[in-house]
């Protein structure tokens, strides 16, 4: 993976656009790699028997990103607001396999 330039050191838009489209990318298949984890989630839940969502790791996780986010400097509140959202996508995709069987 490459190293990104830090936001000083771009010295133009295009530049500082190139590191956004580079850091989108590294989200997108870190989010692609966590889905990989929710199907495994999905069939490690039909062999317990648990439902999709349990609300207490729901709060578990949001707990965690939040204070992830305020030591990384990111807002918590914004923080909080993509993951349920995330979340709550995952779930719905649990759901609907665990439905099926």
């Amino acid at each position: 993976m490459t190293q990104l330039t830090p936001p000083q050191d771009c010295r133009d838009m295009d530049a500082l656009r190139a590191e956004i489209d580079a850091l989108d990318a590294r989200l997108v298949a870190l989010l692609a790699t966590r889905a990989d984890y929710i199907d495994r989630a999905i069939a490690l839940k039909q062999t317990n028997g648990w439902p999709a969502r349990i609300p207490e790791r729901v709060e578990d996780v949001v707990s965690k990103v939040r204070s992830a986010a305020n030591v990384g400097g990111l807002d918590p509140e914004l923080a909080e607001t993509l993951w349920r959202q995330l979340i709550d996508w995952s779930i719905a995709r649990e759901a609907q396999v665990i439905r099926e069987t």
